[in-house]
Order: structure tokens, then sequence, then C-alpha cells
């Protein structure tokens, strides 16, 4: 820091050059973010001050927040659901099993995720000193009901499940580990971070959502398919009132009591996921996941006639292939199993499908 500052010329100019040290997302494949929707910016940039870490002082951007529940609630057929904006799927699984805890005191806790789940499970179980026992996945890359029933016991407060896994894009068998989840009276926690906004507009899939009585609460992010402006996460929860178990008394507050993870939250990233949602409704957002879709059955078609086939058939827009190549210029990302894994977001519109494509032949041949 100067003592006398920067003049605004030489600040944008050093912020201008360090901007372009990062990377474009044309030929990003490996990320479940997206440039924001224009009117997200837009919406964004109008909320930029707010802080619904103090609602009472920002009551049209709480208002805001409040709709934004209510709006993917509905999406997941449970208009009641009580909820909140996260900073992303992190917080929500988080946030998930402190409650799942609270709710079930036992001396030694257990939570119980598939092999597939996001490593956020493994922090979430770090800090609320929870034992994590993984299950196996089976021969489609899904969580396997029979082995979670397997692995419950009488300290098991959690089951997850996912809907758009984040390395091999599946969606698990949810009413099935609901069914587990049920007999045993257990918190179950479906993470739809990624997929929340994209298996809504699939025909053919199983239902996942809160049509399933067992399921306790869902995680969704705005900004991955909903193309808002980051960070915009949100954990919805069938019960409204389970939140009330991590109240805080918050007395200099103009609410006297918040369960919220975080204590400053932005108001600008919510007011640009509601406007996203509101300005595509239904229809539109099915357009793109339909595009995405299509784009994701070229990459596979397109790797499998190079002879690189696809590990399995995605049930959301994530490939993956056994393909050892690492094409010059372009990110791709790699699973734990290191497969080749691409993220058919929208930016990875069909004419970077096939400049990707002509890439990978250049290298085939």
């Amino acid at each position: 820091m100067k003592e006398n500052g920067s003049s605004e010329k030489e600040l944008f100019s050093f912020l201008s050059s360090v901007r372009s040290n990062d990377l474009s997302y044309d030929r990003i494949l490996s990320s479940m973010c997206t440039p924001p929707h224009p009117v997200a910016v837009r919406a964004h940039m109008l909320f930029i001050e707010t802080n619904l870490g103090d609602p009472g002082l920002f009551p049209g951007t709480m208002g805001l927040e409040d709709e934004l529940i209510r709006m993917l609630g509905s999406l997941l057929h449970h208009p009641d659901a009580g909820g909140y904006a996260t900073s992303g799927g992190t917080e929500s699984n988080i946030q998930a099993l402190r409650i799942a805890k609270k709710q079930k005191p036992v001396a030694r806790p257990n939570v119980i995720i598939p092999a597939s789940a996001h490593f956020s499970f493994d922090k979430a179980c770090d800090m609320l000193g929870l034992e994590m026992r993984s299950v196996p996945l089976d021969a489609t890359y899904r969580m396997d009901p029979d082995t979670v029933a397997e692995a419950v016991d009488t300290n098991t407060v959690a089951i997850v499940g996912i809907v758009g896994t984040t390395e091999y894009g599946m969606i698990d068998p949810i009413r099935e580990i609901a069914a587990v989840a049920g007999e045993n009276e257990i918190f179950f926690h479906v993470d739809a971070a990624f997929g929340g906004l994209v298996a809504p507009f699939l025909e053919g899939i199983p239902p996942w959502d809160f049509t399933i009585p067992g399921v306790s609460g869902i995680s969704v992010d705005p900004h991955k398919m909903g193309m808002s402006t980051i960070p915009c996460g949100a954990l919805l929860l069938r019960d409204p009132g389970a939140f009330g178990c991590l109240n805080v008394d918050t007395p200099y507050l103009s609410v006297k009591k918040e369960c919220t993870l975080a204590g400053t939250r932005p108001g600008a990233p919510v007011a640009g996921a509601y406007a996203v949602l509101q300005y595509l409704g239904r229809e539109g957002l099915s357009a793109i996941v339909s595009g995405c879709m299509e784009n994701t059955r070229r990459l596979i078609a397109g790797m499998e006639a190079f002879g690189y086939p696809r590990i399995v058939t995605p049930d959301v827009n994530v490939a993956t292939f056994d393909c050892p190549l690492t094409p010059e210029g372009w990110r791709i990302s790699r699973t734990r199993q290191g497969h080749m894994r691409i993220v058919l977001m929208p930016h990875v519109t069909c004419d970077v499908v096939e400049s990707f494509l002509s890439t990978i032949g250049e290298i085939h041949a």
C-alpha cells in the first residue's frame, strides 16, 4: 500500500494487467461455473452494497432472497420449503450436516456418503467431528442403496445422495436411498449443487427432489447452471423449522437470531440469481439445459469416433473419457481415477465442442 495512494488511472491499469493473466472461459472445459448472464450482472450491480447479514437494514433484498427460495422450492416441488442463500454447495452441505447432527445427538455420530461425494463433505465432517463413511459406487458410478443400508447404525445422523456428481455427472438412486433413510429415521440430504438446475429439465429422470417424502434437504447452486454471479448457492429444507436448531443470538442486529453460517452475506448475487430465474423462466432454463445436453452427446460421439470411449453415459452435462491426452490450449481436468473430465457448461457451445474435437483429431492423427 502506497503512502499517498494510487491514481485511478494507475490503479486500474495495474488491475487490468492482473486480470489479463486470468484464463478466459473460451477454452475452459473443467469448470462448473460459467460467465454470468447479462441480467445477473445488471441486477448484481444494483444491489452491490446490500448485506443480508443484517437483513432488517435491507428489507427489499431480504424479500428477494425469500422469493428466490420460493422459486427454487417450487422447481423442486416444495414451494413452502425453508431456506436461505448460501455462498455455495460447501456452505450448504456444512449447514445440512450441522442440522442433522443437532437433530440426533449421539456420542459418536457418523455420516454416510457415496465415494463420488464432493470434497466439501471432507471439510464438513472434519469441522463437525463426524465420522465419514464413504460407500463404494456401483458399475454405473452411482451410490448403491444396499451398501448404504449395510453402513447404517444407531450413530448414523445423516445420509447423503448426489444429483449430478462432480466427476462423472451421475444421479444417485435417490428414491431407494430415501427409503433406507426413512426406515431408520435418518436425515437425508441431497447434494444437487450442480444437478439441481439441470435435472428438473431432463426427461426420463427418476424422481429425486421433495416429491420423495424421505428427502430432508437439498442444496442447489444458482451460480452454476443458474448462471448467477458468484457466489450464490441455496440450502432448502422440507421443514423450515429445522433451521431453528442453528440459531444464535444477534442482539445488536436488526434481527435478534440468525441461523446462517456466514455473518456478512452479500445480497448482490441473490439479486442476480433471482433476475436470471425470473428473466428466463422454466422454458428458458430448459432450453439452455437442452443445448448443454446436446453438446454433451456430440462431444461423446466425437471422442468415441477417435477411439476414446466414454467412461459412463452421464445423467447431466459432464462427460468423462479414457483418454490420456492433454490438449494444448485447453483447460480440462481429471477424475480421481485419471479419466479426462469435461463439463459442458453454457459457454461450451457447439462451436467450442467442434474446435476441441478438431484439436483432439490433430493430436490423434
